[in-house]
């Protein structure tokens, strides 16, 4: 885009005042100087149009780095614009010129040698016959110039001669001598000589300049960048003034007041606007990349090759590093960057906008700036730079590297994923995998990359698994990096080959010795993922290891000695946790390891799956309270870190939690959350859980059909040889269950239950098959059969865990008996022993069927109480079916009579105090103690105390006698 002559009007008028002096006969010379790109053409241009039109004869030629060497080139391009000069005259000064330049030849490439490093041998080295040749013909040349500047003086007999020559520091020699003889000659002629010169010059033009520069009619004329004035005057010729004046500063800072760049960028934004008004800045596009290309190209070469580096160092601190990245002496690097920042291209030692870094790299020949990137990194490598510095380098040089970069990348990946750059981190390790043979170290490397992967994508891990596989039953891969290899070849369905894997490395004596706890923990882990595999052990005894002793080697990244077998005590402990909590009877031991396990490991990429069965392990044994502190607490670690595995494996259990706890929309929501932080092939078997959380959550809420599309979902066969894989049958069973195929539940029921006895993890709290089984049987219309297997859980209740597993035994109990007061009795337990848990759902169901027990028994106001809080709970869950079923005035309860003693409660409520009332309000709709102090946020014992007062002042005995219109009260607070 041509640009307006702005602020240039001075130097425009003050080469207006030498042309008219030179009208007057008094000859003059002009050199206008300024940075690349300053506008030097375009001010020479608006001149000699004016000259023109004033009736001057104008001779134009421009300078030419390609035609620097070529004789009298300059002079040549004079002697063809001159349309006036006589044939006599111009064949008069061509053969002079053609006469010399046969001899010039040798001139010019004794010039050219001249620039030629030291030490060269090309010919021209002063000294050699070639230099005296070349000095001869010089002079002769310079002998004729004189009777050239006459020929051309003859011109300004008549009218006004103007000679203008464009970037005249690209000039060849001959020709600059010229300029030098015509301008001693033309003090008393009416001819103007105006040059343009690029600053600073090459040392081959500072005598040239020199000497023109003592000439007494020499006047020097130069040219700062715009100022953001000059920038908003130029933008006002498209845009309205205050729009002009806002968007002067950012435009400013962008170009650096560099009329090239600044209409540029103008054009880039008229090209993205069209004819409306910007709203924020003006964004550099293709006009402004080539803008950038075209100043770097017009100046000395040096000025491209620093740029680059500039480009690929991100900044230009330290000229002596920059220049030994880019092969240039220090001098020549100081002088490029000065003509950088003169032309504006550069501010505080950087490109003024990302835009014009991304041109110079992208238009840097792909083999130079690969090689500019590996040498980058090598030279800020051997000056202590940061890891991540030098590994960006590396990574951008697109090449594997040398063996001295590999723990740079290896260093440069874990900084990178403490800072969350997960994809820098991916391709670290990558790069560190490709460059290093084959061998211990690079399974080490493989199996890092493996984790880095796992982070956010199990199923692209696949591929590197394989070979991981490979390493595994070689015996390569390294103690630390074992076991976890294990856990990911379990995930992804390969158990059994791991297994094998590991049987192997236990039996033969062809592959390097590993530590026996690195086995133990391998076997441990093995068999509490796969429970089938213990049999695939069973013919080996055990490795005699104590898991407690520790030893260290070097770490992989080989900063540091660190215990090698931390995590993978992570591993063997979490399974033993896992172990006690399922084998019944000792919950306590099992909440006890399981949180040592989640005191001591810090979550991370190799202690994701061992804290994971911690936490279940903590589910299993009945301690949901425990088990979501925990989970909210690495949850809340790990909100913000780019981890999407993690999160969505602690997700599934904290969905798994809520579903425990009878919060049904929350477990859907929470299982669906983490289905969506990873793909369905990442979770692996895995997808057991999340699946069969869904499954029971949209079952109780109602959503059958959204249930059993659920189930049509394809999942890894190697899935049902889980622990997971056990709730996945569960919740097929209940699906099958509530939608009427009820052989079919049966047949899940008993499948779980036979595989959960074959494995010797029989445990309640994991799936109580048994009790599934019983309403299999009622619901097919086999009540004794029921209650077979309901007897069968009882005496089994001494490895009952918690009051969850207990309170639905109790119900299960009473639905199978037909005598009413046995019913109302184990009913009545039931309720007790499900207020005191976090089960709200079956104390819906509990508190229900207690209601129809009172019924049958003719207490209608006991009934209506107990099902109207079976309905505030079950709407409190979500399960819409329970609330239709519990729906006040519906079913089998009659309608309360208004005379009823039912009115009375409320009356008997204005005793409590504010604070009591919404204690009570809350333990009225089936809230448990801790549910209470969480939402009223006191503390338990506050809650406690509350409810004691409650039960005095409203004179009853326990929670469940509260008054059922307690529930229905509004306050302030109490959704």
């Amino acid at each position: 885009m041509a640009a307006r002559l702005v602020e240039r009007e001075k130097q425009l008028h003050t080469l207006n005042e030498l042309l008219g002096s030179a009208r007057r006969g008094r000859g003059r010379v002009a050199v206008i100087s300024g940075g690349v790109a300053s506008g030097k053409t375009t001010l020479l241009e608006s001149f000699t149009e004016e000259a023109i039109a004033s009736g001057a004869l104008v001779l134009e030629a421009a300078g030419s780095r390609a035609e620097r060497y070529l004789p009298f080139g300059n002079l040549r391009r004079i002697l063809d614009s001159v349309a006036p000069l006589s044939p006599e005259i111009h064949g008069y000064v061509t053969e002079l010129l053609d006469r010399v330049t046969a001899n010039a030849t040798v001139s010019a490439s004794a010039v050219a040698a001249s620039d030629a490093p030291a030490g060269s041998d090309a010919s021209g080295t002063p000294g050699t016959p070639g230099a005296s040749d070349a000095e001869r013909a010089l002079d002769e040349a310079k002998r004729i110039l004189p009777s050239v500047s006459t020929a051309l003086l003859r011109l300004a007999h008549d009218r006004t001669l103007i000679i203008t020559v464009d970037d005249v520091h690209h000039g060849d020699e001959l020709s600059l001598h010229f300029l030098l003889s015509l301008a001693r000659r033309v003090r008393q002629a009416s001819v103007m000589i105006v040059l343009t010169e690029t600053v600073p010059l090459r040392s081959a033009q500072l005598a040239f300049q020199a000497e023109l520069q003592r000439q007494p009619n020499c006047t020097s004329v130069r040219l700062p960048l715009l100022t953001t004035s000059g920038t908003a005057s130029l933008l006002a010729d498209h845009f309205s003034a205050s729009t002009a004046q806002r968007l002067s500063a950012e435009c400013q800072e962008t170009t650096g007041g560099n009329p090239l760049l600044v209409g540029a960028l103008l054009e880039d934004g008229l090209t993205a606007l069209g004819d409306s008004e910007p709203l924020k800045r003006l964004d550099p596009a293709d006009a402004y990349e080539r803008a950038v290309l075209d100043c770097l190209h017009r100046g000395d070469p040096e000025l491209l090759t620093v740029a680059r580096g500039i480009a690929v160092l991100g900044h230009s601190d330290s000229p002596v590093l920059l220049s030994r990245i880019v092969d240039l002496h220090v001098k020549g690097t100081e002088r490029a960057l000065r003509d950088l920042r003169r032309c504006g291209l550069l501010h505080r030692g950087a490109f003024r906008d990302a835009t014009a870094r991304t041109a110079v790299l992208e238009a840097t020949p792909p083999a130079a700036l690969s090689a500019l990137h590996l040498r980058a990194a090598k030279l800020l490598h051997q000056d202590g730079a940061a890891a991540v510095d030098v590994a960006r380098h590396l990574l951008a040089a697109r090449k594997n590297v040398e063996d001295w970069a590999i723990p740079v990348l290896q260093e440069a990946a874990e900084y990178a994923l403490v800072d969350d750059e997960h994809e820098f981190a991916l391709h670290c390790g990558e790069l560190a995998v490709l460059s290093c043979p084959e061998g211990p170290r690079h399974a080490a490397l493989k199996s890092r990359l493996v984790s880095i992967v796992w982070r956010s994508n199990p199923a692209a891990a696949e591929g590197h698994l394989r070979q991981l596989s490979r390493e595994l039953a070689t015996g390569r891969l390294a103690d630390r990096d074992l076991v976890q290899a294990v856990s990911c070849l379990s995930w992804v369905g390969e158990a059994r080959c791991a297994g094998e894997a590991v049987l192997r490395l236990r039996t033969s004596d062809r592959v390097p010795a590993y530590d026996p706890r690195t086995l133990a923990a391998a076997q441990s882990w093995l068999t509490i993922v796969s429970p089938p595999l213990t049999s695939l052990f069973s013919t080996v005894a055990p490795p005699e290891t104590t898991l407690s002793q520790t030893a260290c080697v070097p770490s992989a990244v080989g900063l540091a000695a660190i215990p090698y077998d931390m995590a993978d005590n992570a591993y063997a402990h979490a399974a033993d946790a896992m172990r006690t909590a399922l084998r019944g009877g000792q919950t306590e031991a099992a909440v006890s390891e399981a949180t040592r396990v989640l005191q001591r490991y810090h979550l991370s990429d190799r202690t994701l799956q061992p804290l994971i069965f911690a936490l279940l392990a903590v589910v299993y044994a009945g301690r949901l309270d425990l088990a979501l502190a925990w989970c909210e607490r690495l949850l809340g670690e790990r909100s913000a870190r780019n981890a999407p595995t993690w999160q969505a494996a602690l997700g599934v259990v904290r969905a798994e939690i809520a579903l425990r706890q009878g919060d049904l929309p929350g477990a859907a929501t929470r299982a669906r959350t983490a289905l969506s932080r990873i793909s369905l092939q990442s979770w692996g078997v895995g997808i057991a859980l999340p699946l069969a959380i869904l499954v029971e959550a949209e079952l109780q809420m109602g959503n059958e059909e959204e249930a059993s599309s659920l189930l049509d979902q394809p999942v890894p066969e190697a899935m049902f040889a889980t622990l997971a894989g056990l709730h996945y049958l569960r919740a097929r069973g209940r699906c099958h269950l509530a939608t009427g195929r009820y052989h079919a539940a049966l047949r899940d029921f008993l499948t779980c239950g036979e595989m959960m006895e074959s494995w010797g993890m029989d445990a309640v709290e994991l799936v109580p098959w048994r009790l599934d089984a019983a309403e299999a049987w009622l619901a097919l219309g086999s009540p004794g059969r029921a209650r077979e297997y309901a007897e069968q859980q009882k005496q089994r209740e001494a490895g009952l865990a918690g009051s969850r597993p207990r309170g639905s035994l109790l119900l299960l109990l009473a639905r199978t008996s037909t005598d009413l007061k046995y019913r109302l009795k184990r009913l009545t337990e039931a309720v007790e022993t499900l207020e005191e848990g976090e089960d709200r759902l079956q104390l819906a169901m509990a508190l229900g069927e207690l209601g129809r027990a009172y019924r049958a028994l003719g207490d209608f106001n006991r009934a209506r109480m107990l099902v109207r809080k079976a309905w505030h709970v079950a709407k409190s869950c979500g399960a819409e079916p329970l609330c239709r079923q519990f729906m006040p005035g519906q079913g089998d309860i009659e309608p309360p009579s208004p005379s009823g003693r039912e009115t009375e409660p409320l009356k008997e409520a204005e005793v409590l105090s504010e604070a009591e009332a919404r204690v009570a309000l809350l333990a009225a709709r089936g809230h448990t103690n801790r549910e209470i102090a969480t939402k009223l946020y006191v503390t338990v014992s506050t809650v406690e105390q509350h409810l004691t007062r409650i039960y005095r002042k409203l004179k009853v005995k326990r929670r469940r006698d509260l008054p059922a219109r307690l529930s229905d009260l509004s306050l302030p607070g109490i959704a």
